[in-house]
């Protein structure tokens, strides 16, 4: 759990996510309105979830150990295809894909700007 700043941003460390069969790579997070509120799941206001850049998805997959089954479900997924994703236009994944920065070894940086309810 994070809390954001003042400015409405937040900053975290994950591991990268594997690509599972039938969808395609990305992270889910929920918002809520304060922290007090975030200790009951229905107080929720947003779950959206960020696809990760295919190209970054390729090389982590193919070069770190541990993502051998990513690299074979990555070949037979995209956001077209994808059971959430698909329904999305060319510009709303755009919009819901990180800005990713760095390398595998150093680990990445990415930014994503969340529209959040009011």
């Amino acid at each position: 759990m994070q809390v954001s700043d003042s400015s409405g941003q937040v900053t975290f460390t994950s591991i990268f996510p594997g690509c599972y069969s039938g969808r395609y790579p990305h992270i889910h997070f929920e918002i809520y309105p304060s922290l007090a509120m975030a200790t009951l799941y229905t107080n929720k206001i947003l779950t959206p979830q960020m696809a990760m850049p295919r190209d970054i998805c390729s090389t982590v997959y193919s070069a770190a150990t541990g993502y051998s089954a990513s690299v074979t479900n990555l070949a037979s997924v995209t956001t077209a295809n994808d059971n959430v994703f698909g329904d999305n236009t060319a510009a709303q994944i755009a919009a819901q894909t990180p800005t990713l920065s760095g390398s595998m070894y150093a680990g990445y940086t990415g930014t994503i700007v969340i529209g959040v309810p009011a």
